[in-house]
């Protein structure tokens, strides 16, 4: 099996870590070394968390001894993964570290470690220098139809393209947009990230080398929050870009929280997709602040200053409606086969119900208000499958046509 290019920033970012929680991040780092060395296909033997040989020495001696802990890091790198290339458009690697900053994000920004997300437009994996010329040439195809995709939870700009399929490539093609790709650490608040998105996009249509015809947003799940969020901060702040704006578009996006997230499972059901990143769901209980913003969809400050994120509150964030003169679209998913069946009512996508991926609370004043129109479910498909799903995308073509 291939081995993930992990860069010898990674592993030492990753090791820091275990100075902050002794024996139980040895017990991550363990198992996380255990599966890039030894996972393969149908019929091997089972992972139990432990390594071998001189490693499982180091990591037994780690967890006997905390004060060894700090002292023995650069140790420890020596005996896990060499480093190998640093491609960051590598998209196993890419996985791994979207899904470490949506569990651990905040902490990882706060401790300056290097594997914290900065925000960033991507293009193919590479980063956009926010400069005419750069973007120029970086971007020989561009165009005055601008599309920016925002990725959801613990996921990255790489994971757009899902079972063979691209969004934004796709729209490239059909509708000439040219697509760029939001990079950001999914584990910080939504607001903060949407404060720095709102001053990005600015600094993005100043230097844009054609006049802007048409901009639009597509977010999946959190990244719908992170439209919403960006545009209040940037009408707040006089910028110009809102008034480009002419589409937005929400994918599963839990306008009014996620219940999920109440019990951790976000953790779950994200990093299941791949064995590498199993172990971080052990830390569900320090879940970072990106992952309790989606208890209710917070998008402000206001929501979680001076408050206890970990404690269960009722309701009662700050209101955004949506923008009046913008075309906001919802397209929402559902497990249930039809309309009102026990999947449907109870699991929604599988990670976000209806009525929140729709934007309906059952305070009338608080529901947004999507046009009938542009309103979208689709039955029989899950919360991921919106990256995918060929009817999902028709939809999107439709809207934006």
């Amino acid at each position: 099996m291939r081995r993930i290019p992990l860069r010898t920033s990674d592993l030492r970012g990753a090791a820091r870590l275990t100075a902050h929680a002794a024996a139980g991040l040895a017990d991550l780092v363990e198992a996380m070394h255990e599966r890039i060395a030894r996972v393969g296909g149908p019929g091997a033997p089972p992972l139990d968390g432990r390594t071998g040989g001189l490693s499982g020495l180091v990591y037994k001696s780690i967890r006997g001894t905390t004060r060894l802990v700090g002292g023995s890091i650069d140790t420890l790198l020596g005996l896990l993964t060499p480093p190998l290339s640093a491609d960051d458009s590598d998209v196993e690697r890419a996985a791994i570290v979207a899904a470490l900053n949506g569990v651990l994000g905040d902490h990882l920004a706060a401790t300056a470690n290097p594997l914290a997300t900065a925000m960033a437009f991507r293009s193919a994996g590479r980063r956009l220098t926010l400069q005419a010329s750069a973007l120029g040439g970086d971007l020989p195809g561009a165009g005055g139809r601008l599309l920016v995709l925002l990725h959801g939870l613990c996921m990255s700009d790489l994971q757009w393209r899902r079972s063979g399929h691209d969004h934004g490539a796709a729209l490239a093609r059909d509708l000439g947009f040219t697509p760029l790709y939001l990079h950001y650490n999914s584990g910080l608040h939504i607001s903060l990230n949407g404060r720095a998105l709102a001053l990005q996009l600015e600094h993005l249509l100043e230097q844009w080398p054609h006049r802007v015809e048409r901009l639009a947003l597509l977010g999946h799940s959190m990244g719908g929050l992170l439209a919403r969020s960006a545009l209040y901060y940037a009408q707040q702040a006089g910028h110009r870009w809102p008034g480009l704006l002419s589409d937005l578009v929400f994918l599963g996006t839990p306008h009014h929280g996620a219940p999920l997230e109440r019990a951790g499972h976000w953790i779950d059901v994200v990093l299941g997709a791949t064995p590498y990143t199993a172990p971080f769901a052990r830390l569900g209980k320090v879940r970072s602040a990106g992952i309790t913003d989606l208890r209710h969809g917070s998008l402000v400050d206001e929501d979680w200053t001076g408050r206890d994120r970990h404690a269960h509150a009722a309701d009662s964030l700050h209101h955004v409606p949506l923008p009046r003169a913008v075309r906001c679209y919802a397209a929402a998913a559902t497990l249930g086969r039809r309309s009102r069946d026990l999947k449907d009512r109870l699991l929604g996508d599988g990670l976000v119900p209806l009525d929140s991926a729709l934007g309906r609370h059952p305070d009338p004043a608080r529901s947004l208000a999507f046009a009938q129109e542009r309103v979208w479910v689709g039955y029989g498909i899950n919360h991921l499958d919106l990256l995918s799903d060929a009817h999902v995308y028709a939809q999107i073509r439709r809207w934006l046509a």
